[in-house]
């Protein structure tokens, strides 16, 4: 009998993946997934103000002189919370639904109201005197009033900027704070670039890019004030010139001054806050801005690494270069995210790059239970010498860490598909293979 030729479609996926969705990803099927997202994010990160004394659940409109915050699933006031906030907002834009705009008003709203309670009773505290809560289980406002690290302000700020930008007000005074310490208060190396003495003296973090970077990026939109955006870049650059390593196009995750030689450990999520940090910064930098061509071109070689060490489910993996480590979400979403930002933008080849951001959107959908539960999110993970401590390091669903970039890659993505409906029509995940029937 003839041998008939006929078309299977091929999953592109490792072995021992989850299935993709096998269809093309369409507006329609981004806004359902992240509304089941939002779904479990509204439930498991409230506002839940308590007595500081006591431990008992309190109204803002009767707060008790000392105010804290009840342990909830998702943290609502720290830097993962943030990006939250920032992929709400984003996917508010994209999608009009109201409900997002809503979670964020209510929470950051509700913490500047907490936050000027608190500066108003106990006007002489510092950090280290500040009110304590009545277990180690509930937290403080302590730094949000006082930030002591990156971390403690830069995210925060950028996406209170984006809030006040639509409509959510009484937060001035809060994005001042955090930007003050961003710009004055964070220990930096002789040559400007921030750096922490933690673990090691004279370390610096590559998350740090966007623990810093949005912040002031937005503060120089906010203000028109230009030495924001000067040192924004300048934090890119530098940090670029000790950590890039160009035979990977990757970067390594941290760098100590004092250290020689200098171990390379690309790990995904590090990767995602550099990535993600100079795509918000390209964002608003006026296009004159002197540094703009080289951010440009360290954006695009950047870009080009993580193409080629995405896996075939779409996803990349903890240890970017290392296919033996799991794939992880949180990291996958932020390039998702800067990559559709840069076609939409014009600094990378549609062609080129929306069958990554396609396949990877369709990578991530099989992190999203039926709960709206973001599965495989590393989490939180400081700096390590050696590859056990990253491959080590477990997942959890309620590592914040993987809601935020799951909004603004799917949002932006929507945005892409507005603009250019067309590259919708191919499936990114699949291929079309001859075989033949006997």
């Amino acid at each position: 009998m003839a041998r008939v030729p006929t078309l299977l479609i091929v999953s592109l996926l490792s072995a021992g993946a989850a299935f993709a969705q096998t269809a093309p990803p369409t507006q329609e099927s981004i806004s359902t997934v992240l509304n089941r997202v939002y779904a479990y994010l509204r439930t498991a990160a409230p506002l839940a103000p308590i007595n500081g004394d006591t431990g008992a659940a309190v109204s803002l409109i009767d707060m008790p002189m000392n105010v804290a915050l009840a342990r909830t699933p998702l943290r609502i006031n720290t830097y993962e919370s943030g990006v939250t906030y920032a992929g709400l907002l984003l996917a508010l834009k994209y999608t009009g639904n109201l409900s997002y705009r809503a979670h964020v008003n209510t929470r950051l709203a509700g913490l500047a109201v907490m936050a000027v309670h608190m500066r108003k009773n106990y006007p002489t505290a510092t950090f280290d005197t500040f009110p304590t809560s009545v277990t180690p289980s509930t937290y403080t406002l302590r730094r949000m009033l006082f930030p002591q690290t990156l971390d403690d302000s830069g995210s925060m700020c950028a996406a209170m900027i984006k809030a006040d930008r639509a409509g959510i007000t009484r937060l001035r005074p809060w994005i001042d704070n955090y930007a003050n310490w961003v710009s004055t208060g964070q220990f930096r190396l002789a040559d400007g670039t921030f750096a922490r003495n933690n673990p090691m003296p004279n370390s610096v973090w590559l998350d740090d890019l966007y623990m810093s970077v949005p912040c002031l990026a937005q503060m120089g939109k906010l203000t028109g004030d230009r030495r924001y955006f000067d040192d924004a870049a300048k934090q890119i650059v530098q940090f670029h010139s000790r950590m890039f390593v160009p035979e990977k196009n990757l970067f390594m995750h941290g760098w100590i001054q004092e250290m020689s030689p200098h171990p390379a450990f690309h790990w995904g999520r590090a990767n995602g806050w550099a990535f993600m940090a100079t795509a918000e910064l390209l964002s608003v930098l006026p296009k004159d801005h002197p540094e703009r061509t080289r951010l440009l071109d360290i954006f695009k070689s950047h870009a080009a690494g993580l193409r080629q060490v995405q896996a075939p489910s779409g996803l990349w993996h903890q240890l970017l270069d290392r296919p033996d480590s799991y794939e992880e979400t949180s990291s996958s979403a932020m390039f998702v995210f800067a990559m559709a930002r840069a076609i939409n933008l014009g600094w990378l080849s549609r062609t080129t790059y929306a069958p990554v951001v396609l396949r990877g959107w369709n990578g991530l959908t099989t992190k999203v239970n039926s709960l709206g539960q973001v599965e495989g999110t590393c989490i939180g993970t400081g700096l390590g010498w050696d590859d056990t401590f990253y491959l080590n390091r477990p997942t959890d669903v309620n590592a914040t860490l993987g809601y935020g970039p799951v909004f603004l890659a799917g949002a932006e993505l929507i945005y892409l598909l507005q603009r250019h409906p067309e590259i919708g029509t191919t499936n990114a995940t699949v291929q079309l293979e001859p075989v033949f029937e006997d």
